[in-house]
């Protein structure tokens, strides 16, 4: 994508071990300090699942479609290089057909019948849940709900989908045990305002648990539309000691020229929502995936830089001085594993 006209930023420098962003022909026709950034930005993003859309309430990874509705029709002009616009008949085909997928595990080979004793495993409990109450619950970031929330912020890790793992009597077995004691008690972390890239308005962090931003009850998203930056686009010097592998990915330095955030310097692999906001206070924001299924999609975030959901845990760890145990970690892996 082409930075936006009149962005607070100016794409100063960039590396690319693949040469996308350096060549003439398919890159940054300008950059520097002088004047405007021109050409295309190139980035890698990870897929995203394409079932339990239904739940969505921020579509791709920037956020940059409205709608399901409205990346139907982008998506047939550019990814399959349609003619013509599709039929109202035809879009509202494509969001039925995409909303009517749920994915859920539903057996793990040591926690066993992960619908025993009550619990929340398997595709059906999903899809008993699409009536569209989700969105806002248990959203303790301030973000803007469409509807009322229908509980206050939920204090557990991941509201509800603890449940999912529940474990049958007599059937637990080692990783059982760890994945029954995933979800356990809470560990505060902190997001981070440095230099004003948090939407969060008050104090200089927030504190919150996994539950903070997958907020919603046995999916794992967040229930409102909000992107953030917890560092995984993090590039340089940001970048070390987190346990991320971005040996393969770009690196931009960002210089903000204009709004609240003059003066400042990002370090980044990817703009995030900035590249469509031209925000400087947007650079390196991207959503939270939902949860669920997350063992079938490794590599992990956006860009791939965790290898294993164990990497994805320890980068969470470092990033935000939880101070888990190295039990900890498991459990929370196992757990994560069972989804």
């Amino acid at each position: 994508m082409p930075v936006p006209p009149a962005a607070e930023y100016q794409i100063v420098a960039v590396t690319d071990p693949y040469g996308c962003n350096t060549h003439p022909l398919t890159g940054l026709t300008h950059f520097g300090s002088n004047g405007p950034t021109t050409g295309i930005v190139s980035v890698y993003r990870r897929p995203l699942p394409s079932t339990n859309l239904g739940f969505l309430t921020t579509v791709m990874w920037d956020g940059r479609e409205p709608t399901l509705t409205q990346q139907s029709i982008d998506a047939t002009l550019t990814h399959a290089q349609g003619n013509a616009v599709p039929t109202a008949a035809q879009q509202q085909q494509i969001v039925g057909f995409e909303s009517g997928i749920f994915t859920a595990q539903i057996f793990d080979n040591s926690a066993r019948d992960l619908t025993a004793a009550g619990a929340n495993g398997g595709p059906d409990a999903l899809a008993s849940l699409l009536s569209g109450f989700f969105i806002g619950i248990n959203d303790p970031l301030g973000g803007q709900s469409r509807k009322p929330a229908i509980h206050v912020a939920n204090p557990r890790p991941v509201p509800g989908m603890e449940r999912s793992s529940r474990t049958r009597q007599g059937k637990r077995g080692p990783r059982g045990d760890s994945t029954r004691r995933g979800p356990f008690q809470q560990r505060a972390h902190h997001h981070y305002r440095r230099g004003g890239d948090q939407r969060l308005a008050g104090p200089a962090s927030v504190s919150g648990s996994c539950g903070t931003c997958h907020d919603t009850p046995d999916v794992g998203n967040h229930s409102v539309k909000l992107p953030i930056n917890i560092g995984v686009a993090n590039g340089g010097h940001d970048n070390d000691n987190l346990g991320l592998d971005i040996s393969d990915l770009p690196v931009f330095t960002l210089a903000c020229v204009s709004g609240p955030n003059a003066g400042k310097t990002y370090t980044v692999t990817d703009p995030g929502r900035a590249l469509i906001s031209g925000k400087c206070a947007d650079v390196g924001k991207l959503k939270g995936p939902i949860l669920r299924g997350v063992a079938a999609r490794a590599p992990y975030f956006h860009n791939g830089s965790a290898a294993t959901l164990q990497d994805a845990v320890n980068f969470y760890n470092l990033r935000f001085n939880i101070g888990f145990t190295v039990a900890q970690m498991q459990d929370l892996t196992a757990f994560l594993q069972s989804l």
